[in-house]
């Protein structure tokens, strides 16, 4: 089969593509004929060195995949043909790049329905973040006033439909261009947070999702008593000492494997509520293409490879 690995760390030139062998499901486990696999921010941070997750290279990035169980391991709760979605194994290796991955299948769910293998690879490790801090950690409820920065990007796009979907109102942070966007996807409110302090314009929402590790700056726009969900200081205990302090709840999310997530989130994607927006596809070949691009920080929803 082909995967993509990487021998060093550094820009996108360091992937490759290469023949190595089809993996056999163990225990547990369902082999996955991977359809497509999206690309996450996350994934060029490691592949970059500026994030050590996996260790020393040689090792594979990538997490996110949608494919189809091509064979079944002992004790594995699905059967071959079934299609499925998921983000194994993370913050390990998974090897996500690659024609086929042998996964725990208890960190896949089926594939919604109403989604192809492209839009559904482009869900579970950004809808999963979004869901597991609105959700999990925040219980955002009806009449909740929301609060999402980079409202158009990967995980920001996701939980402004999931916060939409709770029965909260949103206000988004977004640069002018997206304002159409994030209002499509069911933003009530949206600024442009290049020429408008938002901290001045938002005051006392309940809950605001920060995605730009600027938590001290973010806290002034978060009422009393409400809570901070921060995806990028999540194990900074001074931050969260300091959100504390000023007399907010901090909640810290590294997102991981979560199954039942997965299915609540594909409930709402056959519902209509969610909708995953994937700006441009790239064959497996074209790897280092599609990470240069998500590098540059300028993708509005997801960027996905196909095999």
């Amino acid at each position: 089969m082909r995967a993509v690995i990487q021998k060093s760390v550094g820009g996108p030139e360091v992937l490759e593509v290469v023949e190595t062998e089809r993996p056999t499901p163990r225990a547990g486990e369902i082999l996955v004929k991977v359809h497509a696999m999206a690309i996450n921010p996350v994934d060029v941070a490691v592949r970059a060195g500026a994030f050590p997750l996996l260790g020393e290279p040689p090792f594979g990035v990538g997490w996110d995949v949608s494919g189809v169980v091509e064979e079944v391991g002992p004790g594995a709760g699905f059967a071959v043909g079934d299609e499925v979605y998921g983000m194994p194994l993370f913050p390990r290796a998974a090897g996500g790049y690659a024609e086929y991955v042998a996964v725990p299948a208890d960190h896949m769910a089926r594939k919604p329905a109403s989604l192809d293998h492209v839009h559904a690879a482009a869900l579970p490790l950004a809808a999963l973040t979004a869901w597991q801090g609105l959700v999990r950690e925040a219980d955002v409820k009806a009449g909740d006033r929301v609060l999402i920065q980079r409202a158009a990007g990967g995980v920001g796009h996701f939980a402004v439909q999931i916060a939409k979907a709770r029965g909260a109102h949103v206000t988004a942070l977004a640069s002018a261009a997206r304002h159409d966007f994030v209002r499509g996807l069911g933003a009530d409110e949206v600024i442009d947070y290049r020429t408008t302090d938002f901290t001045e314009a938002v005051k006392d929402v309940d809950v605001l999702l920060d995605s730009t590790a600027q938590s001290d700056l973010s806290v002034g726009a978060v009422r009393p008593g409400g809570v901070l969900i921060s995806i990028l200081e999540h194990h900074d205990p001074e931050v969260a000492a300091r959100i504390e302090a000023a007399g907010r709840r901090f909640a810290g999310v590294s997102v991981v494997p979560d199954a039942a997530a997965l299915e609540a989130i594909a409930e709402l994607v056959d519902a209509g509520r969610i909708r995953p927006y994937v700006e441009e596809t790239f064959p497996l070949a074209e790897v280092a293409k599609a990470h240069e691009l998500v590098g540059s920080g300028r993708v509005q929803g997801k960027i996905v490879l196909t095999v």
